[in-house]
């Protein structure tokens, strides 16, 4: 099973969005191949679109499995976690935890299952981080905290030809569970400098590039992987996100993206190996902004693909969905799945 995962150390840059319409392209446009969707974000907006959206209720149907008994989350079988978190269940069943979207979501293809997101991440974070920092001579208690999630996938492996992680912006350790089990790293960038330092973030977190210190090498996320003779994720794809909002004589937003391709290309250069591209017209995606396609697909759960144009029902207001605009947003889409 390849494992894709959407991150950015800032909010806002659409990656919970960019994920959804991945997954629902991806699933339609190979119906023959099971795809595991996790969600590792305490705000689990991913899972409320999975679930039906605004319209369909799809908050209301995440509190329902979450009031499941075993809790149908993540946050579920981190609760199962706590109590034994240095070795793996001996009985369990992940399946307990995995739902099948389409059972709540009839637009969601029924190859989709779903891990969903829990607020209980954040209640359940200073836990996991005490536990994972525990002394244990002889013994890696971070490294064994860190393969949760590898221990949830080891007995259904098989069953998953891709999975869609979508991870919070913070650098927590639940994001930390889930980039660990990541072969490829897909980086929403926006045109604005916020962006253009966020992305340097994450090249500090994930892999240790632009460290203020030697000190704090030692005890970064890559080396605590490769001391344990673990990879790193790839960047696979860096998606300059919501581009027709920048269309014009707005010079400084391309000096922006000018930027981040420099950023980029030196990188390639100087760590050509935390890249599955060599060149960089090879890992870059332009997306244009989905403006009220968006709104509509987002509200009601749906792929841009299979969305009707004309005039929709959002919450007590007519919105209408132009056909140019929802083919320009499918198109956009799709052009990012050929990549992955």
């Amino acid at each position: 099973m390849l494992k894709y995962a959407f991150w950015n150390n800032k909010g806002g840059t659409g990656k919970t969005s960019l994920n959804f319409q991945s997954i629902l392209a991806y699933a339609e446009k190979y119906p023959d191949k099971r795809i595991l969707t996790m969600d590792l974000c305490p705000q689990a907006n991913l899972s409320e679109l999975m679930l039906g959206g605004l319209v369909g209720r799809g908050s209301s149907k995440l509190l329902e499995i979450q009031g499941r008994t075993p809790r149908a989350s993540v946050g579920g079988y981190f609760q199962l976690r706590l109590p034994q978190p240095y070795s793996a269940p001996t009985v369990f069943n992940p399946r307990d935890f995995i739902i099948s979207a389409n059972n709540f979501n009839l637009h969601i293809p029924t190859n989709v299952d779903l891990l969903a997101g829990d607020p209980l991440l954040e209640l359940q974070a200073t836990a996991i981080s005490t536990l994972a920092n525990t002394q244990i001579p002889g013994s890696n208690p971070w490294l064994a905290v860190i393969d949760w999630l590898k221990d949830f996938l080891s007995p259904i492996e098989d069953d998953y030809d891709i999975a869609f992680i979508d991870c919070n912006p913070s650098f927590s350790i639940y994001t930390q569970i889930a980039l660990s089990i990541t072969d490829r790293l897909i980086l929403p960038v926006m045109a604005d400098d916020s962006s253009r330092r966020a992305l340097q973030n994450a090249f500090s977190l994930i892999y240790g590039l632009y460290l203020p210190s030697p000190i704090y090498a030692q005890h970064s996320f890559a080396s605590k992987l490769h001391t344990a003779n673990r990879t790193l994720p790839k960047v696979h794809l860096i998606v300059k996100n919501r581009l027709t909002q920048y269309m014009g004589a707005a010079s400084a937003y391309n000096a922006v993206l000018l930027s981040i391709d420099t950023q980029i290309q030196k990188l390639i250069g100087s760590n050509p190996d935390i890249f599955t591209f060599s060149m960089l017209k090879k890992g870059i995606v332009e997306m244009r902004d989905f403006g009220t396609t968006g709104v509509v697909a987002f509200s009601k759960g749906q792929s841009f693909n299979k969305l009707n144009s004309g005039r929709h029902n959002i919450s007590g207001r007519r919105v209408q969905v132009r056909e140019d605009y929802k083919i320009e947003a499918a198109k956009s889409i799709n052009n990012l799945i050929i990549r992955v």
